[in-house]
């Protein structure tokens, strides 16, 4: 089958589809318009209110152990798929067993519209692709004992006065590992309703034992057939979203391959484009971040040296998908902002460092721990004497997440262009045959200049605005509109329309 992208250079889909514009015109009215975004949905982005982050406090509160195939992991996976079911979805329990216990992925699967291509005999077809999200819902308690609860200072100091303290309650429940990913999961199952398309067969997956080497991944993964296996364009997982000084998005390791490089980092563009055309920071405070630390280490180990740039030494279930060469985009967040490997962590927080600056797997992954340092007052964030921002974190990383992967799968595949489009295309041609028509009758002549279609273009650049020493940068609101090979050494003549935080 041929790509689309070389379709839309060659004058024969023009013609084509001049000879098929009456033909199609029927079919776009219902099927091509029902691709488009609804006119009810919300002007303001990812403005999910509480859902996420309530549903990832309850799941840490009711099931704080989740070890792989333990009955907490059991509880946790039968409260998500009652969830999966009140959003009106039918879940499929894929139920597995390995040498270390039994598990259950749950797992919803979305037909889509699919995708307008043109066929090897030159006609015009639908080719359809899929696009995974998913998560992991188990998590892995501390093995290591708790240090004392950490006190601070409840009242400024002067004059040599004591300070008044108060001690942080915690006790691990996995709210950021992981907690957050698995409401994020939900989150976007829940906007994916106020979509009436997408030409994309998305599949939703809650993996079990996610902590036991992916294995739900790898039972999910295996359990497709072939032809499913090579119709997945990009697989999405988050995890980890809560404790972080910064949220980023990575590639798999497969795309340290330089021939393989844009391929496989395609639609982790995508995803930041979506965010910054969005305008999340804005709305939310809410940044997207590349890890930009350059540092040379051996990242997949190769025994070659990589450049430590766009990709994450964090793993997840998207090792399994990385494997299989498919392109994966990881949310997580970290702190990249160090000089070596040995000196990353999560967070540079001041009152998080009882193990160092990490959160995942110690006691520090606690709800009330998190909650006491990192949740702030709801705010005024645009002046106007309302309070209409949130000062929860994990509320706002959750929608933000969620927004960024439901929105990033209208950018369409390489396979061809999505229903809408098509549409944006067909009224390109008409336009074009109108004005043909009349020249004709006029006795003048005239060449179809027929605009081509954005299918996904526009997210084609990583030049970004530095961190104070080039290691975390944020992708760019303007990219070039014609398809670049490898990374481009010109940085954008716009500025960004999103400032950025100082760290």
């Amino acid at each position: 089958m041929i790509s689309l992208k070389k379709t839309v250079r060659n004058e024969k889909i023009i013609s084509l589809a001049l000879a098929g514009v009456l033909m199609f015109t029927t079919l776009s009215t219902g099927l091509l318009t029902s691709c488009k975004k609804s006119d009810a949905k919300k002007v303001k982005p990812a403005d999910y209110g509480s859902y996420g982050s309530d549903l990832a406090r309850k799941i840490a509160a009711d099931f704080p152990e989740r070890k792989p195939y333990s009955d907490g992991e059991k509880g946790a996976g039968e409260a998500i798929k009652e969830e999966m079911i009140k959003l009106k979805y039918e879940p499929e329990v894929q139920t597995f067993t390995t040498k270390n216990g039994t598990s259950q992925n749950y797992v919803v699967k979305i037909p889509g519209t699919g995708f307008i291509t043109e066929e090897e005999n030159g006609k015009l077809g639908n080719v359809k692709r899929i696009a995974v999200i998913g998560t992991h819902y188990d998590n892995l308690p501390p093995t290591d004992k708790k240090v004392a609860a950490k006190t601070i200072p409840t009242n400024p100091v002067k004059n040599g006065q004591t300070a008044e303290t108060t001690a942080l309650e915690y006790s691990y429940d996995g709210i950021s590992d992981n907690a957050s990913g698995t409401a994020c999961l939900l989150t976007a199952m829940k906007a994916f309703k106020d979509y009436p398309a997408f030409s994309y067969d998305v599949y939703f997956v809650a993996f079990g034992a996610g902590n036991d080497d992916y294995a739900g991944a790898r039972e999910f993964y295996n359990s497709l057939t072939e032809d499913e296996k090579k119709r997945i364009d990009v697989m999405y997982c988050m995890e980890s979203l809560y404790a972080g000084d910064k949220v980023y998005a990575s590639a798999g390791f497969k795309s340290l391959n330089l021939e393989n490089k844009y391929k496989m980092r395609r639609k982790l563009y995508q995803a930041y484009d979506v965010c910054f055309a969005n305008t999340l920071y804005t709305n939310y405070g809410f940044d997207l971040y590349y890890n930009e630390s350059g540092i040379k280490a051996d990242l997949d180990g190769d025994k070659k040296d990589d450049i430590y740039n766009e990709v994450s030494t964090n793993k997840s279930d998207y090792i399994v998908f990385d494997e299989a060469g498919i392109p994966v985009v990881f949310f997580d967040s970290y702190e990249y902002n160090f000089n070596s490997l040995d000196e990353m962590k999560e967070t540079k927080n001041l009152n998080l460092q009882n193990y160092g600056g990490k959160v995942r797997r110690t006691h520090d992954d606690s709800t009330k721990f998190l909650d006491t340092i990192l949740v702030e007052p709801d705010y005024d964030r645009n002046g106007d004497g309302e309070i209409d921002c949130s000062g929860d974190r994990l509320q706002i990383r959750i929608n933000a997440v969620a927004f960024i992967v439901v929105e990033a799968l209208l950018k369409g595949s390489d396979y061809g262009m999505t229903q809408a489009q098509y549409e944006e295309h067909l009224e390109e041609l008409k336009k074009q045959a109108a004005k043909a028509s009349i020249a004709a009758e006029n006795g003048e002549t005239t060449k179809p200049t027929v605009k081509k279609p954005s299918a996904t273009t526009e997210e084609e650049t990583e030049e970004t605005t530095s961190e104070s020493t080039s290691t975390t940068t944020k992708a760019p609101t303007k990219a070039p509109t014609k398809k670049a090979t490898k990374k481009p050494t010109k940085k954008p003549t716009k500025k960004p329309t999103t400032k950025a935080k100082k760290k």
